[in-house]
């Protein structure tokens, strides 16, 4: 008569957790390798723990993990392996030539006295300032009203203040004692 079959749940006592983890990962990679021997499959099984420690089965007709990762790649048409080297070039290639252009801008912007400038390059020069200087107006307009609103809002407070003020004044003193 065999074992019944239990339910499959997480395993609360932690000393039997990992007990059973180490047993199971054990005939996890038992498993692997008879199927790689048996079958003449390429294998590569990883495994991590709670701990985050890596196990790694590779069967024995893999040279690499990097070269199944690679086979893997070519027929998933999936990008596994990312070369972060290549990356952060072309990341810092984009940044290297934004701050040429924004030197060039900047170069342009100040208009130096020995420079030759062609009359296009002055009207450009010209109409960027304008919009600029269109930016920077619209911002002070818009600081401004913000502010007027403000004290306006802050006046009518304290009119309301005077006005109720005044209202508790002559509730307490009548009108012809103040002005006889």
């Amino acid at each position: 008569m065999g074992r019944g079959r239990s339910e499959i749940k997480r395993i609360d006592n932690p000393t039997q957790r990992q007990s059973t983890f180490y047993k199971r990962r054990d005939g996890l990679f038992k498993k692997a390798r008879e199927l790689a021997v048996l079958c003449d499959a390429d294998l590569l099984l990883l495994l991590f723990s709670a701990s985050g420690k890596l196990y790694h089965y590779l069967a024995p007709t893999v040279p690499s993990v990097k070269d199944f990762v690679e086979r893997y790649e070519a027929a998933t048409h999936t990008k596994v392996w990312s070369d972060i080297r290549q990356e952060r070039r072309a990341e810092l290639e984009k940044v290297g030539k934004m701050c040429d252009i924004l030197e060039k801008e900047l170069r342009f912007m100040t208009v130096d006295d020995g420079e030759q400038y062609t009359v296009p390059s002055l009207a450009a020069l010209e109409h960027s300032l304008e919009a600029a200087m269109h930016k920077v107006r619209s911002e002070k307009d818009r600081k401004i009203g913000g502010e007027m609103s403000y004290l306006e809002n802050m006046i009518r407070g304290k009119q309301a203040e005077r006005y109720g003020l005044c209202d508790k004044v002559s509730a307490l003193v009548p009108f012809s004692q103040i002005f006889p």
